[in-house]
């Protein structure tokens, strides 16, 4: 008896089984990640052999890897899966720390309820919550008419995304003096060449070290030293306490950078402070490989009020924010470009 024949998935049926999106199957393949078969009428089918290996590709992933670290640890590169796993243990190693802490305030609010004793609203809150919530509420500045804005349970990452005079950089300025002890970091932050921020890390030992230690991972992982890099890491590696919100993360790097950047701010672990950022690059926000400690706001084009937007085709707002998005080569030929209100 003849076995059956292998079946073939067109790109939409792949993609869906795979449970990611038919431009990610076709940024895998320009990148060499795989290669589908062709029918004989020239599309393209993916066969048991290219789906086991989209599987291994969207295993990868889902740990946080850029789609240049995939395809270094694909070619046999296992220095960066080492990294990775190393940083998966200790996001895991904190998780298990959270839930310890969370099962002994549980265990202590069962034995005041067991002597009568009736717990605080705000202990109960505290015993279901992984981490403290972290929100802000604000007026709206403009090209808003003051409604209220508000951001609760704040996430790990948070993109903020819109087109040219969206109101993006304005809404990041209000959020940054809104929130306690946030910063604002403008597109002049490595205007001198970084000559300010080199002075600052030699004069504190300690930050300058953190810093190396961070960009030697980071060149490891296919970045290009730079003055952006450098100083981009300076604000990342303070250790203020300060929330950073930084006007356009990917400005000065080039794609590899890029990738490996937001490689590294995943693998912060849960403990990590929270981060704010606005982006227009796609290497940045991959709207494929957005996790759940991660959030997107986006400012429309019509001032209407700014979303939080699900990274799942057909969300409301989904649209909107993948046509915000450009690739590396693109941002670079449009850096520098604001949209003001003329005086």
């Amino acid at each position: 008896m003849n076995a059956p024949a292998a079946r073939f998935l067109s790109p939409s049926e792949a993609a869906r089984q795979l449970g990611i999106s038919a431009k990610a199957l076709r940024l895998y393949e320009e990148r060499g990640l795989v290669a589908p078969a062709r029918t004989p009428a020239g599309w393209r089918a993916y066969g048991p052999v290219e789906m086991a290996r989209c599987a291994e590709i969207v295993a990868l992933r889902a740990l946080g890897l850029s789609v240049g670290e995939v395809a270094r640890i694909l070619n046999g590169d296992t220095a960066i899966l080492g990294r990775v796993l190393a940083a998966h243990e200790a996001t895991l190693e904190a998780r298990i720390r959270q839930c310890t802490d969370s099962i002994a305030r549980v265990r202590r609010l069962r034995n005041d309820l067991g002597c009568g004793k009736m717990p605080a609203t705000h202990d109960l809150i505290g015993a279901v919550r992984a981490r403290p919530a972290i929100g802000v509420a604000f007026d709206l500045p403009w090209p808003w008419g003051g409604e209220r804005f508000e951001l609760r349970d704040i996430k790990s990452l948070n993109y903020i995304v819109g087109p040219l005079g969206s109101g993006k950089t304005r809404l990041a300025q209000r959020l940054a003096e809104a929130l306690p002890g946030a910063s604002f970091v403008g597109l002049d932050r490595a205007a001198d060449g970084g000559a300010a921020v080199r002075a600052r890390l030699d004069a504190d030992p300690a930050h300058k070290a953190r810093v190396e230690a961070s960009l030697a991972v980071l060149l490891a992982d296919g970045a290009v030293d730079s003055p952006a890099l450098i100083t981009l890491l300076a604000v990342l590696e303070a250790d203020d306490g300060a929330i950073p919100v930084i006007d356009m993360l990917e400005q000065g790097l080039d794609a590899a950078s890029q990738e490996a950047v937001i490689a590294h701010l995943r693998r912060r672990g849960p403990e990590a402070r929270p981060l704010f950022f606005l982006t227009r690059s796609n290497a940045i926000l991959d709207l494929d490989a957005v996790g759940d400690d991660e959030a997107i706001i986006l400012c429309p084009a019509n001032h209407s009020l700014p979303i939080c937007v699900r990274p799942i085709p057909g969300a409301v707002g989904y649209e909107a924010v993948a046509t915000c998005l450009a690739s590396p080569e693109v941002r670079t030929r449009t850096e520098g470009m604001v949209a003001w209100l003329p005086s």
